[in-house]
């Protein structure tokens, strides 16, 4: 048989397979089943990766590429720890029954397998940068499947508790996505823990993108990627040329999942003596990942406003930063390691020539006094305005101190919330509007228009005044495009947020507060996840309003518009130039 129909064959086995171990998974997970189901169940998964062994071994033989093998001696290395693990385990329970043997092998044979689904998609999402070629659709396109799929999964029986609508399956698994923490149903007493599960892997592949992850397992096991993915991923994680885009996707998962379980260790220490946590292994897990990808998704019944969790301000702290790292985005906090890295080298090379190049970027700069900056009079506006108010009940100038601090991070697009903001004073709750709508920085896993933005919107403001017609600051000039974005951004997201409000104030109850409104409106669009205590009160059609606006505000309205209407088209001609009346 010629090769190519050898490796045509092998691939339709391959689908085959994929096919049989995604039935497998969501029949194991998706659907409650009888106890004399488990054992033929687990002889079912253990035939199914021994088949799998054996395929990816006639595979690795017959393939001749270095890539294909390198993918295939991947999945024999998962597979083969996947049964030895099985293997060990039979022996040590070998004294029992093997009813129960089977029961202890189970767990592992299932996360094995979709561990090696999930690669097995990412394949698959690489072949979808080969057929489609726009890579402001393709990055609109994943969250859009992403979403889908998990509002499917979300519809499993096992994810919840009671059962759930699409409406609200897609609702929730939006917001996970778009890692907003807007919630219709109650997290904590609405889904089992497996819909908990479905839930942080959407905040965790929805935070950093599911680009990112394509291209980290493209480079790690293939060592490469192709220049269509490089086009894809290079402006999701801010990388301006291609040369080391794979390697940067690559660092950025490394640094995200070590920061993940560094905060997950402090989470767990901090909550030991809770009594009211029970499983406070997964609870660290949970909120490691949800406070770094700015989600705002908790599994405490009243979220971090629990009466054990409130005054917990070490706890607090933890979670204020992680939602600063995560807010600040992977290139300010590698810029920053990088200085410290040369630094550090020039301690112990002293005759090395300094070379005066600047390693601290204009972008970093600008991101870091925002932030700081908007950090720092946040804390002093919610210490005055709530002093006599939220914070009563805050008897020590810690927690008090703690409680404003944590006013001022979480609507940076976080969500959580440690006092109740409907109980909030007017002029607090316009200033949280305020820091929802700035949100968080560019290329991280916060919304909102960004701090740059922002900032070039404010010294455009100072340099027209000033008669200048380029912005300068640090000794760098702001070029014109950068300008002309930050503008396109931030007009579309007033109209956006603007139409929603409309749109809300239609399909809601006569009588319905704008404030509120405006709030859950303002909330969505920068993926925070505050709200008045409205969003579990929406009607079906403010449902969809949301989710929609939820959408737009993680992907972009800009980017969107850039993949539907951008051609390269060479303008070799230029129009007369005439001035237009303002103010």
């Amino acid at each position: 048989m010629p090769k190519l129909k050898k490796q045509s064959l092998l691939n339709y086995v391959y689908r085959f397979f994929d096919i049989i171990v995604l039935f497998f998974i969501v029949f194991d997970f998706g659907y409650d089943h009888a106890d004399n189901y488990t054992s033929p169940h687990v002889f079912g998964l253990l035939t199914l990766s021994v088949l799998l062994l054996a395929f990816n071994t006639v595979k690795l033989i017959i393939y001749k590429y270095k890539n294909n093998k390198r993918v295939a001696i991947v999945n024999i290395a998962i597979i083969s720890i996947l049964l030895l693990s099985s293997l060990v385990v039979w022996l040590v329970h070998s004294s029992n029954d093997y009813h129960v043997v089977l029961q202890k092998i189970k767990p592992i044979l299932e996360l094995g397998l979709i561990l090696y689904f999930l690669l097995r998609l990412l394949v698959f999402v690489r072949y979808i940068y080969e057929v489609y070629f726009n890579p402001a659709i393709v990055f609109v396109g994943s969250f859009f499947i992403l979403a889908i799929l998990g509002a499917f999964l979300l519809m499993l029986p096992s994810a919840t508790t009671n059962g759930i609508s699409f409406t609200n399956a897609l609702f929730t698994a939006t917001s996970s996505v778009c890692v907003t923490g807007l919630a219709v149903l109650d997290t904590s007493q609405d889904f089992t823990i497996i819909g908990q599960s479905i839930i942080l892997v959407l905040i965790q592949l929805g935070g950093l993108g599911i680009l990112t992850f394509t291209s980290f397992f493209a480079f790690f096991f293939r060592g490469s990627s192709s220049f269509k993915e490089g086009l894809n991923t290079k402006d999701f994680i801010a990388q301006e040329g291609l040369k080391d885009v794979f390697r940067a996707a690559l660092n950025v998962v490394t640094f995200t999942v070590a920061l993940e379980l560094v905060g997950m260790a402090f989470i767990y220490f901090s909550v030991l003596d809770n009594e009211v946590i029970k499983d406070k292994l997964f609870f660290s897990i949970f909120h490691s990942i949800s406070a770094f990808c700015n989600a705002g998704f908790s599994i405490l019944p009243s979220g971090l406003f629990e009466e054990s969790i409130r005054f917990n301000y070490g706890f607090q702290w933890i979670i204020m930063m992680l939602i600063i790292f995560g807010g600040l985005g992977h290139n300010i906090i590698f810029n920053f390691y990088k200085k410290l890295k040369i630094s550090f080298l020039e301690l112990f090379q002293e005759k090395a020539i300094h070379k005066r190049v600047p390693i601290i970027t204009l972008n970093t700069k600008i991101v870091i006094y925002t932030t700081s900056i908007l950090l720092f009079v946040g804390w002093i506006v919610f210490f005055i305005t709530e002093y006599n108010n939220t914070m009563v009940e805050h008897t020590t100038l810690i927690g008090k101190l703690t409680n404003a601090a944590f006013s001022s991070v979480s609507p940076r697009t976080a969500g959580f919330n440690v006092i109740d903001y409907s109980e909030m004073t007017i002029p607090s709750l316009l200033f949280v509007i305020f820091l929802m709508w700035i949100g968080a920085s560019p290329a991280s896993t916060g919304g909102g228009i960004k701090t740059s933005t922002f900032a070039l919107a404010t010294l455009n403001i100072f340099a027209v005044a000033r008669g200048k017609s380029r912005i300068e600051i640090f000794g760098k000039r702001i070029s014109s495009e950068s300008t002309s974005r930050a503008f396109a951004i931030l007009c579309i997201s007033l109209i956006v947020i603007g139409f929603s409000i409309m749109a809300l104030l239609i399909f809601e109850p006569k009588g319905t507060p704008l404030l509120t409104v405006a709030f859950e409106c303002f909330s969505a669009y920068s993926t925070v996840g505050l709200s008045l205590n409205f969003t579990p009160t929406l009607t079906e059609p403010s449902k969809y309003v949301i989710i929609l606006v939820m959408f737009i505000g993680r992907i972009g309205m800009l980017n969107l518009m850039i993949g539907l209407l951008r051609q390269i088209n060479h303008q070799f001609y230029e129009y007369p130039k005439e001035n237009i009346l303002i103010n």
